[in-house]
């Protein structure tokens, strides 16, 4: 089985609803057979490296509210990642141009670590507050994951891997996906947003049953999963 999932590394829902396919995961009796590609999302192409508001007031003048309205939002949304296991810290949080982070992903890949990056940009991001925009800060996070800080920092001076970050755009723009986190199985199913974890089990198992030509008893009559709405973002806006 394949999952691709199309997420930015500023997208908070991203960072939730990649916990939630993961503890599905943990519970899913053939989870060595399914492969996970991480596919690149932009949610604002214009952000700058260089931005000087902090996180609360960004947001204030998107949805047209108080900064304080918008502190408190946030402070919702850290509370939502707690229910996960993970630490958002918002009042810190350094909004940034992920396009660098996406090409940085890319060349992970290519030898064997786009799962690591993918952890520790988005950890960087949300817990450590640091500038992904920065590409000394990008190889620094490299080396860590085992990567060669040299050969990542002539990477990044470089245009490599733009093309297969342009890719992945424009494949997302031809599936019409507007908003991440989105998971697609199989080039098949799809699951729009930070679902909950029941939604992740159905369709594992729902895809499973499939490739082993198991017939699924479907449901008439009522929803098959009982999960509430999805959260997730948009290149507009993210649910608050």
């Amino acid at each position: 089985m394949r999952i691709d999932i199309w997420s930015d590394y500023a997208c908070p829902f991203c960072y939730i609803g990649k916990r939630r396919l993961e503890h599905a995961l943990s519970q899913f009796p053939d989870r060595d057979k399914v492969e996970v590609v991480f596919r690149s999302f932009q949610l604002d192409p214009n952000a700058r490296t260089d931005e000087t508001r902090d996180i609360h007031e960004i947001l204030a003048a998107k949805y047209g509210m108080t900064r304080d309205k918008a502190k408190a939002t946030n402070a919702q949304l850290a509370e939502q990642a707690q229910g996960v296991g993970l630490e958002f810290n918002f009042d810190t949080v350094q909004s940034t141009n992920t396009f660098d982070g996406h090409r940085l992903s890319h060349f992970a890949a290519t030898k064997g670590k786009a799962p690591q990056m993918t952890e520790r940009l988005l950890r960087a991001y949300f817990t450590d507050s640091l500038n992904l925009g920065d590409r000394k800060v990008l190889a620094e996070l490299a080396a860590e994951v085992g990567l060669d800080q040299a050969e990542v920092t002539a990477v990044l001076e470089s245009d490599a891997y733009r093309d297969q970050v342009n890719a992945d755009i424009d494949a997302a723009r031809l599936l019409n996906i507007t908003g991440v986190p989105f998971f697609v199985f199989n080039n098949k199913y799809a699951v729009s947003g930070a679902q909950p974890g029941p939604v992740f089990t159905e369709v594992l198992d729902t895809v499973w049953a499939e490739e082993q030509n198991t017939p699924v008893l479907q449901v008439v009559g009522k929803p098959q999963s009982k999960a509430a709405d999805a959260d997730g973002c948009d290149d507009d806006s993210c649910s608050i």
